[in-house]
């Protein structure tokens, strides 16, 4: 009888002694991630800002600025510099945390749109085509006053087809806001997300 109350003594002292272990143990885990979170989450702040889009900030950029794309074009759509520009500022306001300022900002857009044409393509057996290829390319220039060796140069291009039988001056509206936008991600991408 004896031994099974020291057995069951014994027993209950070493469960008691693991679960007191154990706890300590997990606080003590706790404690750790923590700390590891916290210096982690101080070094990232510390050099660059990230957004939820995916777009990497410096940390000391606060304005940005998006001149003017003037329209270089053989062919000219009236409003396709209009729309480019605007587009542009609408989509680093809206994804980042950067105000907007007229020029000089702490990184800095500019360009021109280049080209604007229309090609038939998918051409039939009778020599007319089954549909045309509307394309624009822009030329951009993105300054970055913290990194210099973020700034660069660079040549976008999109398009977008219809059917010939359509005419253009009830789509082109369409067109040229679907092809703007893919602009605009290209640039964006490009300058901030580092695609």
């Amino acid at each position: 009888m004896v031994d099974a109350r020291t057995q069951l003594r014994n027993l209950v002292y070493r469960s008691e002694h693991s679960i007191v272990k154990s706890r300590n143990t997990t606080s003590m885990n706790k404690s750790s991630i923590a700390g590891l979170l916290l210096l982690t989450g101080f070094l990232f702040s510390s050099c660059i800002r990230f957004t939820f889009t995916g777009a990497s900030i410096p940390a000391d950029a606060e304005t940005f600025s998006v001149s003017y794309f003037e329209n270089n074009a053989s062919l000219v759509n009236p409003n396709l510099s209009r729309t480019l520009t605007e587009k542009l500022q609408d989509k680093i306001m809206g994804q980042t945390s950067l105000s907007m300022v007229n020029s000089g900002g702490d990184l800095a857009f500019e360009g021109e749109i280049t080209g604007y044409t229309l090609q038939p393509v998918a051409i039939q057996g009778n020599e007319t085509a089954q549909l045309t290829q509307l394309t624009v390319t822009i030329n951009v220039r993105f300054y970055n006053k913290s990194d210099d060796s973020k700034n660069f140069e660079a040549r976008f291009t999109r398009y977008q087809q219809y059917s010939s039988s359509q005419n253009l001056a009830t789509i082109e509206d369409g067109l040229i806001e679907t092809i703007t936008e893919e602009l605009v991600d290209d640039i964006f991408n490009k300058a901030l997300v580092n695609w």
